[in-house]
């Protein structure tokens, strides 16, 4: 039988344990922004709906690029993953039902709140916009969670073989690493 070691907390622990890592991140961002363009005036209406529709859209496009980077990065057929909701936490997922070497997990768990979160708030530095700025800093927000599971597998070695967990932030360890 082969050895599984659980690297993974629930999605309730997730969202309050990720707080310890947002809230440094929060203060690094809003004193950065803030520090370069003061406090920008608010855009018009029209703005606020198309970054608002962004904003809900967003919850979507994060979970697809989970998939997106496990499928390219890990080698895996779309019909592998699953996206969902989970009500008890009030939290989106995407899975995978296949196990794979821990480098494209990594790299799969890391791409959404690089591309929705950190990208939109490093570009928010040159342009000011304020609103951008909202966008970047929630979405990197809204990846806590998959920071604070990096964070976790943190000494988990190259070449490793991990399986998602299907219900749980995090995954299992294959093998005796």
């Amino acid at each position: 039988m082969e050895n599984k070691r659980d690297l993974s907390i629930s999605m309730h622990e997730a969202g309050t344990k990720s707080l310890w890592i947002m809230l440094p991140l929060t203060v690094i961002q809003f004193a950065v922004f803030f520090g370069l363009h003061g406090f920008p005036a608010m855009p018009t209406n029209e703005n606020l709906s198309l970054y608002g529709f962004m904003l809900f859209f967003g919850i979507f496009i994060h979970e697809a690029i989970h998939v997106l980077g496990w499928m390219i990065f890990g080698k895996k057929s779309l019909k592998v993953f699953h996206i969902g909701f989970q009500w008890k936490s009030l939290a989106p997922y995407a899975h995978c039902k296949e196990p794979m070497d821990i480098l494209p997990y990594r790299i799969g768990s890391f791409a959404p709140g690089l591309l929705l979160g950190i990208l939109p708030w490093i570009v928010s530095l040159f342009t000011g916009d304020i609103l951008l700025f909202i966008y970047g800093w929630l979405y990197t927000t809204a990846a806590g969670g998959d920071f604070l599971v990096l964070w976790i597998l943190r000494n988990v070695k190259s070449n490793t073989l991990v399986e998602d967990h299907p219900t749980r932030a995090g995954c299992y360890v294959m093998g005796s690493e």
